[in-house]
């Protein structure tokens, strides 16, 4: 597990789900000095939205596509094979308006293609990225919405995160989240350190995985 791909969709630069994200870079790096981390900033480089002409694409079979069709899809293709060549993936996703950045619905638009990341049969959807992948979603949200029914049923972030990705086959899902960030500076400091002190026992235990199988 030596290749991290790390997506960022908060267009704040030092916003709590980026001082997570990068925490856990530089643990990693340090940690395995030759692991490869690529970086997705969707602030950075904004993702487009989809188009009639991009979803033509899409549906045409591969070998019949015009040049004009395969560079619509190339951002598609590669931000696919990013996930593909990825061993752990780690999403750093702020809520908002209780759910996902706008940026980061663009970039699940991108990658869930049918015949690439998802195919659907007989049984219905089927996920085609390895299902051994693993996935942690830092999530960083204003209020709480975990704590009973009356707040998680305003939380459109944390079931969307699992059903996209369960939906390309990626079920390997572990929620970091750093909740409280409006409830005062102290009671917001304590949830970063919560997950900070998460994802450190996380990474370590990545990270000795990869050291048993090498």
């Amino acid at each position: 597990m030596n290749t991290l791909l790390i997506v960022n969709s908060s267009p704040r630069s030092n916003a709590v789900s980026r001082q997570l994200t990068r925490h856990l870079a530089e643990q990693w790096k340090a940690t395995s000095p030759d692991a490869k981390i690529i970086e997705r900033d969707l602030a950075a480089q904004a993702m487009p939205f989809l188009t009639e002409s991009w979803i033509q694409a899409a549906y045409t079979p591969a070998d019949k596509r015009t040049p004009e069709q395969r560079n619509a899809l190339a951002l598609s293709d590669t931000l696919i094979e990013e996930l593909l060549v990825a061993d752990l993936i780690v999403l750093g996703v702020p809520m908002h308006n209780f759910s996902i950045p706008a940026s980061l619905k663009a970039w699940f638009d991108l990658i869930a293609r049918a015949g690439k990341t998802f195919s659907y049969g007989d049984k219905g959807p089927k996920g085609l990225l390895p299902s051994n992948k693993k996935v942690f979603a830092i999530v960083s949200r204003g209020g709480t919405y975990g704590e009973g029914p009356a707040s998680s049923a305003f939380d459109f972030q944390v079931p969307y995160l699992r059903h996209m990705l369960a939906f390309i086959g990626l079920t390997d899902v572990t929620i970091i989240d750093a909740d409280k960030q409006g409830f005062g500076p102290e009671t917001a400091q304590a949830s970063v350190d919560k997950a900070i002190s998460k994802l450190t026992t996380l990474a370590e235990e990545c990270t000795s995985h990869v050291a048993s199988v090498a």
